[in-house]
């Protein structure tokens, strides 16, 4: 069997309303679909990632770095067609500026995802089964947590509380609470008012998105011990990562989660190694694709590190799935913050009773819309 065509389609939908997060907003919904062909007429196809500004970068990396490389090659050895990706060198026009590298490095390591996410779609179709199990099939479903607690215009408490009932109603185990945009005082009453509403059985993680110094970080998880929190995700600001997070770590019982914007198993070995994480929230369509993220998942199991996944939960479920030190698959239940998640599969796996199942046909199990990618491609 030997790969014939690679495609490669970005898609841009505009958002109505704009989301807020501790440090970001969103105002588009980015995604890149890519399709491997092969010329026993199968065909692995999958999409992910969420680029913003440098979407264009990633597709150039794609189209004239990597994709070449495929061609010809026997899509079943994906070991070493990620070996040969991972070898090649990329020249985006700015290089010998430290933080430029590293934004090629990023725009690289996109694109070996999504060429690797892809492969495993295909290879999953190849043999007829689910890629969870053929990753090694430790379970058949996951919990689910919701995205939510996004700071809005005109959304008071009694909106956050509104929200957070519907997310109870519609069959999430829990949720990813925003924090960090307000001072600490007024975001330990959100999370706190909240609690009341749902119950002490349901998940609550908050998520900080990197606003805080590891003093406000402490400061909130000392206020935040009773409300049972199952996490605190990136409590401090990106030049601190690894001293500021194991300080919060070392100072509080709320499990640390990181990860999200680290790039490859090497930065990911390293917050475990400076024990700074009790829980990796690495994302496969940012850190290489599912080759690598296995890597990180089991070097994760003998760090006693439990692996979560940022968002792009048409392939989190199959990781999640597969390794015993796993925690929740998360989706953004309300369509005006992510329509393309409800609108470019075809079908989404089953929710119920606080699960995502796992779809019984090989691959990713995700059919796309073909209608929806013409409607929204980008290029």
């Amino acid at each position: 069997m030997k790969i014939t065509q690679v495609e490669i389609i970005p898609l841009q939908r505009k958002l109505d309303n704009p989301f807020e997060g501790g440090t970001y907003r969103i105002v588009n919904r980015y995604t890149i679909v890519t399709r491997i062909h092969t010329d026993e007429g199968i065909t692995g196809e999958t999409f992910g990632g969420d680029e913003d500004f440098g979407q264009d970068k990633v597709v150039k990396v794609l189209r004239d770095y990597l994709a070449p490389l495929l061609i010809g090659e026997d899509p079943r050895n994906v070991e070493r067609i990620w070996a040969k990706m991972w070898a090649q060198k990329v020249d985006l026009g700015n290089r010998s500026i430290h933080i430029l590298d590293l934004y090629n490095y990023g725009m690289f390591m996109q694109g070996i995802a999504a060429l690797d996410n892809a492969l495993w779609d295909l290879l999953g179709k190849i043999h007829g089964e689910p890629v969870a199990r053929l990753l090694g099939g430790h379970a058949e479903k996951v919990p689910i947590i919701a995205i939510g607690g996004y700071y809005q215009a005109g959304k008071g408490q009694d909106e956050l509380n509104e929200e957070m009932t519907y997310y109870k109603e519609i069959g999430m185990a829990g949720v990813k609470f925003k924090v960090g945009r307000k001072t600490l005082k007024e975001d330990i009453e959100r999370v706190a008012r909240v609690r009341e509403i749902v119950g002490d059985d349901f998940i609550i993680t908050c998520d900080a998105n990197q606003a805080w110094s590891p003093q406000e970080a402490i400061e909130f998880c000392r206020q935040a011990e009773s409300l049972n929190l199952a996490w605190i995700e990136e409590p401090v600001r990106w030049y601190d990562t690894f001293e500021g997070l194991r300080m919060v770590r070392d100072s509080t019982s709320i499990p640390v989660n990181a990860g999200q914007g680290e790039i490859s198993a090497f930065g990911c070995r390293d917050l475990m190694l400076r024990g700074s994480v009790d829980v990796l929230n690495v994302d496969v369509t940012i850190a290489g694709g599912v080759t690598e993220w296995r890597r990180i998942a089991h070097m994760a199991q003998l760090m006693h590190v439990q692996m979560a996944h940022h968002e792009e939960p048409q392939i989190a479920l199959h990781l999640l799935a597969s390794v015993p030190n796993s925690l929740y698959v998360e989706i953004f239940p309300n369509y005006e913050r992510d329509p393309m998640w409800v609108d470019l599969p075809q079908e989404q796996p089953r929710i119920a009773d606080g699960y995502m199942y796992l779809p019984d046909k090989p691959g990713f199990g995700i059919d796309l819309n073909q209608d929806i990618i013409e409607k929204y491609r980008a290029d």
